[in-house]
């Protein structure tokens, strides 16, 4: 038995038992992600390639390792754990994880258990996922226009997502929708979102388009730079600055007009390296202590072998790099080979 699993509920404030995790540059580590899968029952053009090749299922840590790894992280100080995927409720027995997860919550050693998903399935697990103490979730969205929605994801089918957010609003979640801002695609779409979203009582985050992964098309012409948008946005709204945080990269503003919530991720033209507290772990077991950055630790490995899990955690933040470089050009590989849907959306 662990501390974890004890029925007594134990103060937040609880000092971890062993050392926390502070990384070279003094960067508390507090928020882990966790990619539970690398499949997707949509292919995002800007995530995919039309054809991947999924991980063999010997590759894929177990739903036990999955929950002793995470665990571990909650040992050692992470306070926030979001679960991803690819798409996390496709993975079978991903709710059975969801209810173990559960117990750090109801001890107190997590604040937040949370997912992010595309919402394609959100219908058939949202009471589950609240029953399970999860009461916040992020959901893609990138248009609302059906056609347009179809296209951005090769087949998807809008309605389904949003039944899947009238499913967990109605289940009692907090719905934060996000999306990637895209110059050809979206770009004058997104007011009409944003609107969208806030009437609904949702908050709404948009995010620049990242240099992960092939895919099928030049990223250079998709790239839009948040700071057009905001200029463009406050020529008609008025966007207060808000000190507001989730725990992740948004820098948030209210938009007086419609009395919702804007967050916007920037990994170009504004990075968040300085104050970044996160890590992610794929479902392979790697752990990348950087989003752009090609920096791997086999945690599976040591699991597998009975290593000194703490140890080799550890041992990897010690190495976290003080940030990264993204970069679009036009003709450039990515900044890093991975695809987001591997490294944990």
């Amino acid at each position: 038995m662990t501390p974890f699993d004890a029925p007594t509920v134990i103060a937040k404030t609880r000092t971890p038992a062993r050392p926390a995790l502070v990384d070279g540059f003094g960067r508390a580590v507090t928020y882990l992600r966790v990619s539970v899968t690398d499949r997707c029952d949509l292919r995002c053009v800007y995530c995919m390639s039309e054809r991947m090749v999924f991980l063999p299922k010997a590759e894929v840590l177990s739903l036990e390792e999955l929950d002793q790894v995470a665990s571990e992280f909650i040992g050692l100080g992470v306070r926030k754990l979001r679960l991803t995927g690819g798409e996390p409720l496709v993975r079978k027995g991903f709710i059975d994880l969801v209810g173990k997860l559960s117990r750090h919550l109801t001890s107190g050693a997590l604040d937040e258990l949370t997912l992010t998903t595309n919402g394609t399935r959100l219908a058939e697990f949202a009471a589950d996922l609240a029953r399970n103490g999860v009461r916040r979730i992020n959901v893609s969205l990138d248009s609302l226009k059906p056609e347009v929605f179809s296209r951005l994801t090769r087949g998807g089918d809008v309605a389904k997502v949003i039944a899947g957010i009238d499913a967990a609003q109605a289940a009692g979640l907090q719905v934060k929708v996000n999306a990637v801002a895209m110059a050809h695609d979206n770009a004058a779409e997104i007011p009409t979102l944003i609107q969208w979203a806030h009437a609904r009582g949702c908050d709404i985050t948009l995010i620049e388009t990242m240099p992960l992964g092939e895919i099928d098309e030049d990223r250079t012409d998709q790239y839009l730079s948040l700071k057009e948008v905001r200029r463009e946005l406050e020529s008609y709204w008025t966007l207060t600055d808000l000190s507001v945080t989730t725990g992740g990269p948004s820098r948030y503003v209210n938009v007086e007009e419609t009395g919702g919530r804007l967050g916007f991720i920037t990994p170009l033209s504004h990075n968040f390296c300085e104050s970044c507290n996160r890590v992610r772990l794929t479902c392979t077991g790697t752990l990348h202590t950087c989003l752009g950055r090609e920096d791997a630790s086999d945690l599976r490995a040591v699991m597998r072998s009975g290593g000194d899990l703490t140890a080799a955690i550890h041992a990897a933040i010690g190495g976290k790099p003080k940030g990264h470089d993204f970069h679009i050009g036009r003709g450039e590989g990515p900044a890093v080979a991975r695809h987001m849907s591997t490294t944990g959306g």
